[in-house]
C-alpha cells in the first residue's frame, strides 16, 4: 500500500516531467531559481510539517481512543498562538534571531510549551485518565483563546492585522532556513514516536488490555504525549497554527491501511505531508485574489470532514 504514497511522493517533490529543462540542470536563470530557492524548499516543508503534524493526530487519537482528537485539541497550537501574539503586541514584527531562529517563533514555542504543562499539571492534579485529559486541552484552548482576543483588542491596527495573519498559518518562506530548523526535530521525535508503534496498537483497544500484557501505561502516555506536544509546538512556531491536517490524514489512512500503528504512522507521515503539499499548491494558484494562506484551506476542507466523521460516529 505504501509504494503508491512513496512515488508519489517523490514525483511530487522532483516533478521531472513537468519541470523545464534549465531548471533540471540547475543553470542559472529566472526560472530555476524560483524553482530552487521558493517552490522546492516550501514543498519539502509543506512535507515535514503535513507529515508531522498527521503522525501526532494518529498517536493523539490512539493514546485517548478519540476519533475526534487532534494535534490541536490539547491547546497547544492556541498556546502557541498566544506567545507569537503577545511578542507582535509588545515587539511588532521586529525581532532578533537566536539559535537560526526569529524571537516570534520563539515565543509560539514557549507558549505551546506552556500550555502542555498546563494540561499535564492539571490531569495530574486529579489522578485524571487519559481520555479526560481532552477536557483539560479544552479548557487551556478556551483560556488562550480569551487572551488572543484580549491581545487584538490592545492592539493598534497594524498589529492586529499581523496578529490575525499570523493565526492562519502558512509556509510562505523563501529559502531553505526554516527547512533546515524543522526537519530533524520532525524526523527525530517521529522516529522515537514509531517505536512505541505496538504500545499503540494496544493501547488503542483500551488500558485494561494493556495493563493485562504488563505494558506501563503511564510511561507510554507520558512520553508520547510530551513528544507529540512538542512535535506540534515546533512546526506551529515556525509554520503557525495549521488546522485538521491531523484530524483528516490518521483517518483517511486507517482505511487505506488498516489499524496497525507500524503501518499507519508511516503512511500518516507521507499522506499528511502529501496533503499539505497539496493544499499549500492549491491555495498559491487557484484563487485569483491572490496567495490565500493554507491553513485557512484546510480548515475549509477539515469542516466539513469533521461534520461526516461526527455523523458517522
Amino acid at each position: 500500500m505504501l509504494t503508491p504514497f512513496a512515488c508519489f511522493f517523490l514525483a511530487l517533490v522532483g516533478n521531472p516531467v513537468l519541470l523545464p529543462s534549465d531548471v533540471l540542470s540547475f543553470a542559472d536563470t529566472q526560472d530555476s531559481r524560483i524553482y530552487w530557492q521558493l517552490r522546492f524548499p516550501r514543498t519539502l516543508l509543506a512535507i515535514i510539517a503535513g507529515g508531522g503534524l498527521a503522525l501526532s493526530g494518529a498517536v493523539f487519537q490512539a493514546i485517548f481512543r478519540n476519533p475526534l482528537a487532534t494535534p490541536y485539541t490539547l491547546g497547544v497550537a492556541s498556546g502557541a498562538s498566544f506567545g507569537a501574539t503577545l511578542h507582535i503586541t509588545l515587539f511588532g514584527y521586529s525581532s532578533v534571531f537566536i539559535l537560526g531562529l526569529n524571537t516570534i517563533s520563539w515565543a509560539a514555542f514557549g507558549g505551546a510549551v506552556i500550555s502542555m504543562l498546563i494540561v499535564y499539571s492539571l490531569a495530574q492534579l486529579r489522578n485524571a485518565p487519559p481520555e479526560q485529559m481532552l477536557l483539560a486541552g479544552v479548557v487551556a484552548n478556551f483560556f488562550f483563546s480569551s487572551l488572543i482576543v484580549f491581545m487584538q483588542y490592545i492592539a493598534d491596527s497594524s498589529g492586529v492585522l499581523r496578529i490575525v495573519r499570523w493565526t492562519m498559518g502558512g509556509l510562505d518562506f523563501p529559502g531553505y532556513e526554516e527547512l533546515i530548523q524543522l526537519t530533524p526535530f520532525v524526523l527525530i521525535i517521529s522516529a522515537l514516536t514509531y517505536v512505541f508503534a505496538r504500545e499503540l496498537n494496544v493501547l488503542a483497544t483500551g488500558v485494561e488490555r494493556a495493563y493485562s500484557i504488563g505494558i506501563s501505561v503511564e510511561r507510554c502516555h507520558r512520553f508520547l504525549f510530551f513528544a507529540t506536544s512538542l512535535l506540534v509546538a515546533a512546526i506551529v512556531s515556525i509554520c503557525g497554527p495549521i488546522g485538521f491536517v491531523g484530524l483528516m490524514v490518521p483517518h483517511i489512512c486507517r482505511l487505506l491501511t488498516g489499524p496497525d500503528h507500524s503501518v499507519l504512522l508511516i503512511a500518516s507521515f507521507i499522506v499528511g505531508g502529501l496533503f499539505l503539499a497539496i493544499c499549500d499548491t492549491a491555495a498559491r494558484t487557484l484563487f485569483s485574489v491572490g496567495e490565500l494562506p493554507v491553513g485557512i484551506l484546510t480548515g475549509m476542507l477539515g469542516a466539513p470532514f469533521f461534520l461526516w466523521l461526527l455523523f458517522k460516529r
